[in-house]
C-alpha cells in the first residue's frame, strides 16, 4: 500500500566467494558492470524497470539525522541523473525508469519565494512529505530541482537524457486521491483545480471531485507521533482549515479521521455514489475482449455530461504528461477507483501512444482479469501470490512446491503481472524483518525473473543490498524512507559522489550487483524466456516420493525438496532447464528428471548433452542425458545456487 504502509490492512476493505553462490570474475572498482552492457537491441517485450526514489537517489549526504532538514540530511536532484549514471542504470539491463515522487506533493520546506503556499505540517507525513498526496498535478516537486523556480524545464530536461540513454520514463498517477490542500499554480489554459466548482452543499454530487462531510469542519487526528517529531514549526498547532471536512483518501467518512487513516489525502469522487452505486455508464457484455481502440470509440460516442468531472480531470493530466514525452504510468491503489474509469482513461492514453506502459497497483486476485481485460491495464503488482510465497520461501516458512500454484493461479494472466522483490512498499531484502542477507533472495530473483514473460521490477540499492536500517523520521525502518530527506548508504557508496564506478562499494556489493545485471539483461536476451513453459517441480516431487517408497537410492530423482524448484523454458532457437536451491545451509545432490513430452517436443535424441550455465558462461560438467527410458541431470548444487541451463546442440 504505498504511502499508507503503516496503516492496517483493514482500511482496504473500508472501500562464486564464499559468500555467493556463482562464480564471477572479481569486479573491477573502476568498471564493475561494464562487460555487462545491455545489448543495443534491447526489446522491451519483458520490460525491466527500476524504480527510483528521485528525491534519494542523487543524495551523497550521509548524515541520516532524524526528521532532519533538507540542510541537515540532503537531498537528490534531477540533474544527479547525468548520462553516466543513466549508462549505469541501463547497464543493468533496465528499459523503463520508473521515477517515483515526481509530481508536486504537500512538502514541509519554504517555497514561498517562487509563488508555493506553505504546508501545514499537521496533515504531511514526515519532514519531505508523502509523495502521494499530490498538490498539483501540472508541476513537479520543488526539492529535485536546482533551480525550483525552473523545475519542470528541469524534469523535462531528464526525460530527454534518459530517452537519449535508450530508456523509457514512468511516472505516478495518483487517481484515488490528491493532498488536502490541492492547488496547481501550472494549470493550462482550460484546466479548472480539483474541488474549485463543487457544491459543498451536497456529500455527493456527480460532478463534484470531492465528498463532503456537511456543515461540519475537519479536524486534525490526534496523532501517534508528533509533526515533525515534536521540532518546532509555525503552522504546527493542531489545526488545519478545511470547512466543510472532506472525507480521507482511505474513504473514512469521519471529519476527524484516525491517525491510522490517509488523513494527509481526500478522497476523489468517480461517480460512486455514497451508497456504492455507480453513477456513470457500464461497459457492455463482452468488452472484455475489446481492443483499446474499440474502449476508445465507446466512450467517445458517450455524451460529455455523463463523464464524471473527475475522469475528464485526469484524462487531462495523463494527456499533459504524454505531451512531455512521459512513457507510461504507474497508478497508485488503482482498485480503489472503478473499473470503467480506467477503461476511459487507458483508451485515450493508448490512443495516442499505443506503446505506453501501464502499470496498475492491484492486490484483489479476484479482481486482476477485470482490471487487465477491462480496465487495459499492461500490468498488475505480482504481490498477492509470487511474491508473498518466495518471501515465504526466504524466510523458511514455505515449500517451493507453491511456487507453481501461484504461476497455475494466473497462468492466462502470466504476461500481465509484474515480478518483484522489494519495492518503495515492502521491506528491503537484506533487512532483518525480511532476509538480513540479500544472498538469500537471489534463488527467489531469479525465478521471479524467469518464470514467465511478465517483466520484473527492481527497487535501487536493491542490486547493492541495500537494508533499509535508517531511522529517517515518520514511519520505522527496514524500508527506505519515502517521507524524509534520508541517505541510502549501500547506494551512495556505488555511486561514489556522482561517479557511478563502485569504488567505494564491498566486494560483496559488487558482486552482487553483477549478478543482477548478468539476469536482467538475459531476462530480455535470451529467446527463451519469452517462449514457452514447462514444469518440472511436481514431476520430480512425484518421482522422489517414488523412490523413498520403494527406497531405492539409485533411482534418478534423489535430492529434489521443498527447498529446490525447476522448470524449462524454449523457443525454436533455445531450450532452458532453470534449477534453485533456496536453502542457505545445504547443498542439493539430485538427478533432475525431464518428462518425455518435453523431450520429444525439443526432439532430442538418445544421448548426452552438453550444457552451459547462462549466468556464469560456464559449460557445467553434468550432462543433459537422454535414453529409452528416461531423461536426467545429475546435478550438484551449492547453497543459494541457481543455474540456467542451456542445452547445447549435438
Amino acid at each position: 500500500m504505498t504511502h499508507h504502509r503503516f496503516t492496517p490492512l483493514i482500511a482496504l476493505a473500508a472501500i562464486a566467494g564464499a559468500w555467493l553462490p556463482f562464480s564471477l570474475n572479481a569486479a573491477s572498482k573502476s568498471a564493475p558492470t561494464q562487460a555487462l552492457a545491455p545489448s543495443a537491441d534491447m526489446t522491451t517485450e519483458k520490460p525491466v524497470i527500476y524504480q527510483v526514489f528521485t528525491r534519494l537517489f542523487g543524495n551523497t549526504n550521509t548524515t541520516n539525522k532524524p526528521w532532519g532538514t533538507i540542510a541537515d540530511n540532503g537531498v537528490g536532484k534531477f540533474s544527479d541523473f547525468t548520462p553516466l549514471a543513466l549508462e549505469s542504470i541501463h547497464a543493468l539491463g533496465v528499459s523503463h525508469i520508473w521515477y517515483t515522487g515526481v509530481p508536486h506533493h504537500a512538502v514541509v520546506n519554504d517555497y514561498r519565494n517562487i509563488g508555493i503556499t506553505l504546508d501545514d505540517p499537521d496533515v504531511v507525513k514526515g519532514r519531505a512529505g508523502s509523495p502521494y498526496a499530490v498538490k498539483d498535478y501540472y508541476n513537479v516537486n520543488p526539492d529535485l530541482a536546482d533551480k525550483p523556480a525552473n523545475r519542470l524545464a528541469e524534469f523535462e530536461a531528464l526525460i530527454a537524457r534518459t530517452h537519449q540513454a535508450g530508456m523509457k520514463v514512468i511516472i505516478d498517477i495518483v487517481p484515488n486521491h490528491v493532498a488536502r490542500n490541492y492547488h496547481s499554480l501550472s494549470n493550462p489554459k482550460g484546466v479548472i483545480d480539483f474541488g474549485r466548482q463543487d457544491n459543498t452543499a451536497l456529500e455527493y454530487d456527480k460532478n463534484n471531485n470531492f465528498y463532503y462531510v456537511v456543515d461540519t469542519p475537519f479536524s486534525v487526528p490526534d496523532l501517534q507521533q508528533p509533526p515533525l517529531g515534536g521540532q518546532p514549526h509555525p503552522l504546527v498547532d493542531g489545526q488545519f482549515v478545511e470547512s466543510p471536512a472532506k472525507w480521507t483518501g482511505n474513504g473514512s467518512r469521519l471529519a476527524k479521521p484516525d491517525a491510522n487513516d490517509w488523513y494527509e489525502t481526500v478522497k476523489i469522487n468517480y461517480g460512486v455514489k455514497p451508497d456504492g452505486t455507480f453513477d456513470f455508464p457500464h461497459l457492455p457484455k463482452g468488452f472484455d475482449t475489446k481492443t483499446a481502440a474499440e474502449h476508445f470509440t465507446f466512450w467517445n460516442n458517450i455524451s460529455e455530461s455523463e463523464i464524471p468531472d473527475s475522469w475528464k480531470k485526469f484524462n487531462q493530466i495523463a494527456q499533459y504528461w504524454l505531451a512531455k514525452g512521459v512513457d507510461g504510468f504507474r497508478y497508485d491503489m488503482a482498485e480503489m477507483v472503478p473499473v470503467e474509469f480506467w477503461s476511459y482513461l487507458n483508451s485515450q492514453i493508448k490512443h495516442v501512444n499505443p506503446n505506453a506502459l501501464l502499470l496498475a497497483e492491484v492486490y484483489t486476485p479476484s479482481r486482476y482479469r477485470d482490471y487487465i481485460h477491462l480496465g487495459k491495464m499492461d500490468y498488475l503488482y505480482d504481490k498477492v501470490g509470487l511474491y508473498d510465497t518466495l518471501k515465504a520461501i526466504i524466510q523458511g516458512q514455505q515449500s517451493t512446491s507453491a511456487i507453481e500454484t501461484d504461476r497455475l493461479n494466473v497462468v492466462d494472466i502470466a504476461s500481465h503481472m509484474l515480478h518483484f522483490l522489494e519495492n518503495h512498499d515492502e521491506q528491503r531484502i537484506a533487512s532483518p524483518e525480511f532476509a538480513s542477507d540479500p544472498i538469500k533472495a537471489l534463488p527467489a530473483m531469479v525465478v521471479s525473473t524467469t518464470l514467465s514473460n511478465a517483466p520484473t521490477l527492481v527497487y535501487f540499492g536493491q542490486e547493492v543490498g541495500e537494508d533499509g536500517s535508517e531511522n529517517a523520521g515518520f514511519g520505522q525502518p527496514s524500508r527506505t524512507s519515502i517521507f524524509d530527506y534520508v541517505g541510502v548508504p549501500a547506494h551512495q557508496r556505488y555511486m561514489n559522489h556522482g561517479k557511478f564506478d563502485g569504488a567505494m562499494s564491498s566486494e560483496e556489493e559488487l558482486k552482487l550487483r553483477d549478478f543482477y545485471a548478468k539476469l536482467l539483461n538475459l531476462s530480455h536476451q535470451a529467446p527463451a524466456l519469452l517462449g514457452e513453459y514447462t514444469p518440472l517441480d511436481d514431476f520430480n516431487r512425484q518421482l522422489t516420493t517414488s523412490i523413498e517408497d520403494k527406497g531405492d537410492p539409485k533411482r534418478y530423482s534423489q535430492g529434489y525438496d521443498d527447498q529446490t524448484f525447476a522448470f524449462a523454458r524454449y523457443s525454436l532457437q533455445q531450450k532452458l532447464v532453470i534449477v534453485t536451491n533456496f536453502s542457505s545451509e545445504q547443498a542439493k545432490i539430485l538427478n533432475l528428471a525431464l518428462p518425455k513430452p518435453l523431450i520429444d517436443k525439443w526432439q532430442l535424441k538418445v544421448g548426452q548433452y552438453q550444457m552451459t550455465d547462462l549466468l556464469t558462461d560456464r559449460v557445467i560438467k553434468a550432462r543433459l542425458k537422454v535414453d529409452q527410458t528416461n531423461t536426467h541431470i545429475a546435478l550438484e548444487l551449492a547453497p543459494l545456487e541457481s543455474l540456467i541451463l542451456q542445452v547445447e546442440p549435438e
